[in-house]
């Protein structure tokens, strides 16, 4: 059985103190930065003798007893069942899942993982609106929707067909960022001002560890004051670690959100994807001022590396 923790609370930090707490109970884990993690229970249900749902359980309240920090866990019997469980599971709860069929029914095709809208929206042309009908679609036919890869990986998952594992200690894919409002924030210009310092310092990083790295999309996470959640993913145009165009596809993915008036607790970034930058194709531009605000970047990150994070920045963060 498989354990999708999902810290409802827990600042990125602590994810390394959350994630020894789980290995009290197994060493098969992968984290998920910046707030959840990948745990593969089957050795300790045998060790334990005690089922998933009371492990679970009892890591629910350790976490809240030494840190302060609620989960919600979602269980099922591979990584794509327990992410989607960890989805419905309310902070402080556990969703076990032991009939994949029977959790799919009805439900809509876009609440299946890793089919985001634009994917959604073209199955629900062809009336392939929920997860039912996509599953008894032929193969063929959603291949020539979605294309060859794209439609074999949506009907397989659509089956409960999850050939990922987790991988322990695994190399870091993905790096993340959050920031936290000191109340409730429903001000579109100070969103916008804690994007482009989530930007700043993933671009800062990526450039500057690992021997440089980039990342090929970013995920958006935004948390509401009720503690639900919003997540989206976009594909960036080419790989870069280029602090304005990661800058310019959050911004559209904040845009696209539509949030109006929402009461907004937090701002989660995290860029998805990693390559080094060696082995990564860059398309040359004939703009004076990209490749301006390239060799600036490049002092910036001397300079960060020399006297400090704080010591250069956006104008508009100064402010």
């Amino acid at each position: 059985m498989i354990l999708h923790i999902r810290f409802t609370t827990a600042p990125d930090p602590l994810l390394p103190e959350l994630l020894a707490l789980v290995g009290e109970f197994t060493p098969v884990i992968e984290a998920l930065p910046p707030d959840a993690a990948l745990a593969d229970l089957r050795g300790a249900v045998r060790y334990f003798g005690r089922g998933p749902a009371e492990l679970a359980a009892v890591l629910r309240v350790r976490a809240l007893a030494r840190y302060g920090v609620e989960c919600a866990i979602g269980a099922g019997p591979s990584p794509l069942i327990a992410r989607m469980a960890a989805r419905e599971a309310p902070p402080g709860a556990t969703l076990v899942v032991d009939d994949p069929a029977s959790f799919f029914r009805d439900k809509p095709v876009a609440a299946l993982y890793g089919v985001g809208p634009a994917t959604a929206r073209a199955l629900c042309g062809y009336g392939l609106d929920s997860i039912d009908r996509v599953a008894a679609a032929p193969l063929a036919v959603l291949q020539r929707i979605l294309g060859a890869r794209a439609g074999r990986d949506v009907w397989e998952r659509a089956q409960g067909i999850d050939r990922s594992a987790v991988t322990p200690n695994a190399a870091a894919r993905s790096f993340a960022a959050e920031r936290r409002f000191d109340r409730d924030e429903l001000d579109p210009g100070r969103h916008r001002r804690a994007l482009l310092s989530l930007t700043t310092e993933l671009g800062a990083r990526l450039r500057t560890e690992d021997g440089g790295q980039v990342c090929r999309a970013l995920t958006l996470t935004v948390r509401y004051a009720d503690r639900s959640t919003t997540t989206r993913t976009r594909t960036l145009p080419e790989p870069t670690a280029h602090t304005t165009a990661l800058t310019t596809t959050t911004y559209a993915l904040h845009d696209a959100l539509a949030l109006q008036r929402a009461r907004v607790r937090a701002l989660s970034l995290r860029t998805e994807g990693l390559t080094p930058a060696a082995h990564a194709a860059h398309q040359l531009s004939l703009d004076p001022a990209d490749d301006k605000v390239r060799r600036l970047e490049a002092v910036a990150d001397r300079a960060r590396a020399r006297f400090g994070d704080g010591v250069i920045g956006p104008g508009t963060l100064a402010a």
